[in-house]
């Protein structure tokens, strides 16, 4: 079974229908240049509605500092902290010694080097997230929704679960399983009515096109 992680979530409303459709993981985005970034406070009300089902809270940041992580933590709480700036293997293993939480890496790949650079990260993370380079002159490393060839992760060996990113939408979510032998997958621009703002219709037709 492929699991699922919906992120930038930003309403509790939105976390029930991703809960309800069978949702893995939960992301919120805590990025003020994202048109999806919310505070602490707002993603402890959209966590709340996971109470006992068994999904994972996921918090994306940009190369935070550890004050940042902490004012976040001091009120949300976060199973996964998922970095998606440039932060360093070194950094990554800093970050989960300092929280004691695992740490997701994401990885821009746009060519079959980016792949094996990747492989710096792989067993200092304990997630890694494959993603689409952002376009030049994007302010967001993620969420544009752009794809990649997801062929070049085709066959690839990994020592730590991966997921698969970047442009994800019910429409193509197959394939790209499919051509990546991903076994999770991310979506947070493909599943919205307009940028930043959730569509329940489409958040349980993605979940449906994948769990099916």
């Amino acid at each position: 079974m492929t699991l699922v992680k919906i992120c930038g979530l930003k309403t509790p409303e939105d976390a029930h229908v991703a809960i309800q459709a069978g949702a893995d993981y939960l992301g919120c985005v805590f990025f003020p240049p994202s048109p999806r970034n919310v505070d602490a406070m707002t993603a402890a009300e959209v966590f709340d509605m996971i109470g006992d089902a068994d999904v994972e809270r996921v918090g994306l940041f940009v190369d935070p500092s550890d004050d940042e992580l902490m004012a976040v933590l001091n009120h949300a709480r976060l199973d996964v902290i998922q970095l998606h700036g440039k932060e360093s293997p070194a950094r990554v293993e800093e970050v989960r010694q300092t929280f004691a939480l695992p740490v997701m890496k994401a990885l821009a790949i746009e060519t079959k080097e980016d792949v094996i650079a990747a492989k710096a990260y792989d067993g200092v993370a304990d997630l890694l997230l494959f993603d689409a380079k952002p376009p030049k002159g994007a302010t967001r490393p993620g969420g544009n929704a752009i794809a990649f060839d997801w062929n070049l992760l085709k066959g690839t060996d990994w020592s730590v679960p991966w997921m698969l990113a970047g442009g994800l939408t019910v429409a193509n979510v197959k394939d790209a399983v499919a051509q990546s032998g991903a076994k999770a997958v991310d979506v947070s621009s493909g599943v919205e009515a307009e940028k930043g703002v959730k569509s329940p219709e489409l958040i349980q037709a993605f979940l449906d096109a994948v769990k099916e």
